[in-house]
């Protein structure tokens, strides 16, 4: 058995954080059995010049440089979707999942929409892009604009894989909302939410902001977080009976070198999560999983001893550490669209 399968035997879904058509095909081959995709992953594609031909054919379309965009990225998305469309068969609609993240613009610093606003893009442009899709999830952030839109994609009928979830908080927020969204679907065996909660950005933040945290402590708030999280989350549900899982993934999870660990264990996240729900991992991530020689085994129920626990409770602000984070986590979301138009409009003026 190969650590990635060790992995799933250990009951975790293994989602590929990319929807490039050779990592997918590989990442099935070892056992993924979903995808996740965002602007920066898509912009990466495109700049290998492997699509350029794709692009050439909707610039000849009259396509503006954002609609190329979405064009590109519906593209992308579907092509992975069709991969693991046997996967949403067989296990009828609880796996076999590929995320697509709707515009990231919504959120940037310079838009003057206000949270209804926002609101209503978010619902508007989540119903267009599910549509006529099996296995597509749309990905909504955990932003008040976001937030709102969740009960009303989940009485429509679509799939949501809500981001950026850094806090109990945003989590509670997210899954009430689901929750009401669920009492107004006629079939219920059709609803299926995921909640991405970030880690390893958790831990870079606390190495920075919360530096008095014991060596014990240090490195673990994210996992600790994550965990505590998915509990609540487990026993939520418990009681629902929905037939589809209403499940976490932990995102974020390649190990970020800092300055106090600059060559942490690559396989670190993995290993913590490994046991139930969801890991979208990097390809990387994946790689160096499969390198390490690991048998991977149930640990996502397990935390810390006490004490460390304890230190972490005492020491870390969750609502001061979702509120950096967030600040940082919209830029990272915004920017690399706005690089992503820009890398279109220059592809545009070279392939001409």
């Amino acid at each position: 058995m190969t650590p990635l399968q060790s992995l799933v035997a250990a009951g975790t879904k293994l989602w590929l954080d990319s929807v490039d058509p050779d990592l997918i095909k590989l990442n099935r081959a070892q056992g993924a059995t979903g995808a996740t995709s965002n602007p920066i992953i898509i912009a990466g594609l495109l700049n290998t010049g492997r699509f350029d031909g794709d692009m050439k054919a909707f610039f000849a379309q009259g396509l503006d440089d954002e609609a190329v965009a979405w064009a590109m990225t519906d593209k992308l998305v579907k092509q992975a979707q069709d991969v693991f469309t046997g996967v949403w068969a067989d296990t009828k609609g609880d796996d076999g999942w590929v995320s697509f993240e709707l515009d990231p613009l919504l959120e940037d610093k310079a838009q003057t929409k206000n949270t209804a606003e926002r609101t209503a893009d978010y619902i508007a442009l989540g119903k267009k892009w599910a549509a006529g899709h099996t296995n597509r999830m749309i990905k909504v952030p955990a932003t008040p604009g976001g937030l709102g839109a969740i009960e009303e994609l989940v009485a429509a009928g679509v799939a949501v894989n809500i981001t950026l979830i850094f806090s109990d908080r945003q989590y509670q927020i997210a899954r009430d909302a689901v929750y009401r969204g669920v009492q107004r679907v006629a079939d219920k065996s059709k609803v299926k939410t995921v909640y991405s909660i970030f880690v390893s950005r958790v831990d870079v933040y606390t190495e920075k902001h919360v530096p008095t945290l014991s060596d014990a402590a240090q490195g673990q708030v994210g996992i600790v977080n994550a965990k505590r999280i998915w509990k609540m989350n487990k026993d939520f549900w418990a009681d629902k009976g929905l037939a589809r899982k209403q499940e976490m993934i932990f995102a974020s999870t390649g190990a970020k070198k800092t300055p106090k660990n600059p060559n942490p264990d690559p396989t670190k996240y993995v290993a913590a999560f490994a046991g139930s729900d969801i890991e979208t991992n990097p390809p990387q991530t994946n790689d160096d999983a499969q390198k390490s020689g690991k048998t991977f085994t149930k640990q996502v129920d397990q935390l810390p001893p006490a004490d460390v626990l304890a230190d972490i409770d005492a020491k870390v602000d969750v609502a001061k550490m979702e509120e950096v984070l967030m600040s940082e986590g919209l830029a990272a979301f915004a920017d690399p669209h706005k690089a992503l138009i820009k890398l279109i409009g220059d592809k545009r003026a070279a392939l001409k």
